[in-house]
């Protein structure tokens, strides 16, 4: 019997016996459906956490310099946090030491960032902002672009000039119904001119973008954040992905030098950047993965059971028409490759569907939840493959049993 034929025939099984069918089909569509939908929830985090969290916080080709990490998806231990807070602290001349090894084309930044209480004349009090200080190729690096107005430059960094680009979410709260370009902020009650709205930066896992506000590295905002003491982090950004890590290393040898450290000794200081941060995430990423596969796998084994045992009293009812076929000079091995497509057909058809129900299921939590969702490709390919497989075992011994029939005892059978 050729592959078409077998399969015609078993949609047709579906088609005459709908309830029988659907019950078999069960198992595994509810297992396909979660498969996809686990992934697709996984893979939209990943996604998110990459691009989104990784990508606004740290930039691209680009590493921190930093006494600690800021980005942990891992437990950190009380001696570990202890032995961070007794490291040295990223000083201004650090930030001039790293900038004078640094070649041509590499954008270099200093920075610090602190929560900050904000005013204005049109409006008081509200929820703290990130109040920032750095120098102008921060915004390059960051990709920071303005709606409004204009970025600070080298000129007025250098003079301290106390002007402040801020987040549309902080000129609709401070600024209600005006134009902020031009008026005053009050930061911890100091005056600063806005100069630029930056565009809409959205929210990353609860912290809104938006609410942020950076002025000139050394204007005052430098002594409201205590950058004068230590430094947040020196932010290096280079200009192709093959420099990254040679200047990870020129930064790595000044640090070294700088902080005395002798060959043997590890470094007290971080390069942090969206790969480093994100080392316990893509383990924490594999594990969900992992579940979200094995779990599904025991709903398989269920469905697989089942199709197994309908296949059975398919081969019963189908005795009778088994005995006709060999007697009419069917061989063995037609009988047997008929009843493993209908068990393989039905196993991809629940598969399909599943995965249909899968992605809908996946795009309803993204909707009605924080969780993001991305179907992945691979898993559709996975679930239809693992689907047929799992109707060819379920159907393996249905169809041997069917292949061995007597033909004369077949006919004979009602």
């Amino acid at each position: 019997m050729q592959l078409f034929e077998a399969v015609r025939l078993a949609l047709a099984q579906i088609r005459v016996q709908k309830l029988k069918s659907f019950f078999t089909l069960l198992g595994v569509m509810i297992s396909v459906m979660f498969l996809i939908a686990v992934v697709s929830i996984v893979q939209g985090m990943n996604v998110y956490v990459e691009q989104d969290f990784a990508g606004k916080f740290l930039g691209i080709n680009t590493f921190n310099l930093r006494p600690y990490p800021d980005i942990n998806t891992g437990n950190v231990t009380d001696q570990e946090w202890k032995e961070w807070q007794q490291r040295p602290k990223i000083t201004i001349a650090d930030a001039m030491a790293v900038k004078a090894a640094l070649p041509d084309g590499t954008r270099w930044a200093m920075h610090d960032v602190r929560w900050m209480n904000v005013s204005s004349r049109y409006a008081t009090g509200g929820a703290q902002v990130l109040a920032e200080a750095a120098t102008p190729e921060y915004f390059k690096i960051k990709d920071l672009p303005v709606a409004q107005g204009r970025l600070f430059d080298e000129q007025e960094d250098a003079v301290g000039a106390d002007v402040i680009v801020i987040g549309d979410a902080l000129a609709a709260e401070y600024f209600p119904n005006l134009d902020p370009v031009g008026r005053t902020l009050l930061v911890q009650r100091f005056p600063f001119r806005v100069i630029g709205v930056f565009t809409h930066q959205g929210t990353v896992f609860g912290l809104n973008l938006d609410r942020q506000a950076i002025a000139p590295f050394h204007s005052e905002m430098s002594r409201l954040t205590g950058a004068r003491q230590n430094l947040y982090g020196v932010v290096v950004q280079s200009p192709t992905p093959a420099q990254f890590q040679p200047l990870e290393e020129i930064v790595r040898e000044v640090m070294r030098n700088r902080h005395q450290l002798h060959p043997t000794d590890p470094d007290n200081f971080v390069m942090e950047s969206s790969e480093s941060a994100l080392t316990q995430w893509k383990t924490i990423e594999h594990y969900l993965v992992l579940a979200g596969m094995v779990l599904p796998a025991i709903g398989l084994v269920v469905g697989a059971i089942v199709i197994m045992n309908i296949m059975l009293v398919a081969v019963a009812e189908r005795t009778r028409e088994i005995g006709i076929r060999k007697s009419l000079g069917a061989r063995r091995r037609d009988i047997l490759a008929q009843f493993l497509v209908e068990s393989a057909t039905l196993s991809c058809f629940g598969a399909i569907l599943g995965v249909g129900l899968g992605i809908t299921l996946a795009k309803v939590v993204a909707m009605v939840s924080p969780l993001p969702a991305a179907v992945a490709p691979w898993s559709i390919v996975v679930s239809v493959v693992v689907g047929g497989g799992i109707g060819v075992i379920a159907g393996a011994y249905p169809a041997s049993r069917a292949s061995r029939l007597d033909p004369i005892l077949a006919i004979r059978a009602e």
